[in-house]
């Protein structure tokens, strides 16, 4: 009993020792007696850590005195967005506290964010048949869509944080292949894109890389507020714990702008997601999608897609139908998050030992969560969805060019207040 005692002790009053090491004796402590997933497992937290020091280290040299303030807003930024539901999301390494003050304010977090589960609506009987090799089939199946996800004050601050890493990149402060922002050189095209995790070529780059994941570039790591996101969406079952997003692609849209349709690249595993802020706007799915005339799209199924929300594609959803975002209506943001091919990964990237682990809420709370079967509005014959606008772009094969080709120069960034159409959760 005595030396069990003993032994606790000694593994609680462990991190105090550790601190008191000196450099020479932590690099001893670190070489010797560690298996070889330990190893593994140490190397690449070591990694993780110096990337993390080395990316924060650039971006301080690179800001100027004006850009300073901007810098630090943004940590504050995403300090104060560390809000109760924020924190819970942390990964099973994170320990809980043993005072019992702390305690009790835990578990009124823990009640506040089992409301907020409660109050997200989950969408998930999308139907649409079509006829594919003579057989028919649901092309919708593996559509999800979770309202409620993120609040209006959390979309603030996601928002905030976008237009921040803009005007990083319109300054040269992120990686070459982070940012890109093709020349507007007809109304329509020119959509801003900011890659975290792996560098995407939707066409053929200059350097002859084909469509896909270009595995010998290297852009900016994922944002500590895209991870808290990404660790809420798993926490709140909107994503599977054994699909966790390391990359994503931020989508900035100005009035006019739109995609194309097409169907997402398979180095990317199923199932992925697109958050929406700014506008509510449609997106069109189906396994033949056409373009009608300049700015005009036709298909089977048009799905609004509010501000907050989350579209899951995965199944028939993601592999047989095509989809597309007409010219949006008003100013957008979307961040779509994806988990790379292990096999198509970047050569130098490092797995996040901060995504690792992510587990869901109990399942007991699905059954309390309100799903929304609307089968009226999913059901429908073939009748082609038509979107207009007065914009005078014509998509053609190449109306992609590969990202982080070219920049264009800007006046200056201005945030849009008008939130007139942003609706409230």
């Amino acid at each position: 009993m005595t030396g069990e005692l003993t032994r606790w002790e000694s593994e609680s009053d462990g991190e105090s020792l550790l601190k008191s090491l000196e450099r020479d004796e932590i690099f001893e402590l670190l070489s010797e007696g560690f298996c070889r997933q330990c190893k593994s497992l140490l190397q690449t937290r070591i990694h993780s850590l110096v990337n993390q020091k080395v990316s924060e280290r650039e971006i301080r040299l690179k800001l100027n005195n004006g850009d300073g303030s901007r810098f630090l807003s943004r940590e504050r930024q995403e300090s104060r967005f560390d809000s109760s539901s924020w924190r819970r999301g942390s990964n099973s390494h994170s320990q809980s506290s043993n005072n019992s003050s702390s305690d009790g304010r835990d578990n009124e977090e823990e009640q506040n964010e089992h409301i907020r589960v409660s109050q997200v609506v989950r969408e998930k009987q999308f139907v649409h048949i079509e006829r594919i090799n003579g057989r028919p089939t649901n092309v919708l199946q593996g559509l999800e869509l979770h309202t409620a996800v993120f609040n209006a004050e959390e979309q603030r601050k996601i928002v905030e944080c976008v237009y921040d890493f803009q005007t990083m990149g319109q300054r040269g402060q992120l990686r070459e292949r982070t940012y890109s922002e093709p020349r507007k050189w007809m109304r329509g095209k020119g959509r801003v894109t900011i890659q975290f995790g792996c560098c995407y070529n939707y066409a053929v780059d200059r350097n002859g890389n084909p469509p896909g994941i270009v595995r010998d570039e290297e852009v900016d790591p994922l944002p500590s507020l895209f991870k808290k996101m990404i660790k809420r969406m798993v926490r709140w079952h909107v994503l599977p714990p054994s699909c966790i997003p390391n990359s994503c692609i931020v989508n900035i849209y100005e009035e006019g702008d739109c995609i194309p349709p097409h169907i997402d690249h398979h180095d990317f595993v199923r199932p992925f997601c697109t958050v929406s802020f700014l506008t509510e706007c449609n997106i069109l799915f189906g396994s033949n999608l056409k373009i009608l005339s300049p700015g005009e799209f036709g298909g089977p199924v048009s799905i609004p897609l509010p501000v907050g929300s989350v579209l899951v594609l995965n199944g028939n959803g993601a592999d047989i139908a095509k989809h597309c975002v007409p010219a949006v209506p008003a100013k957008r943001i979307s961040i779509t998050f994806r988990k790379m091919d292990d096999s198509k990964m970047p050569y130098r990237f490092l797995l996040d030992p901060e995504l690792d682990g992510l587990k869901p809420l109990d399942n007991s709370l699905a059954n309390h969560q309100r799903v929304h079967y609307n089968d009226k509005s999913t059901r429908r014959e073939y009748e082609p969805v038509r979107t207009r606008s007065n914009n005078s772009f014509v998509i053609e094969k190449d109306d992609f060019p590969p990202l982080g080709s070219s920049r264009a120069a800007m006046n200056g960034l201005r945030v849009s207040k008008d939130r007139s159409r942003q609706r409230k959760f």
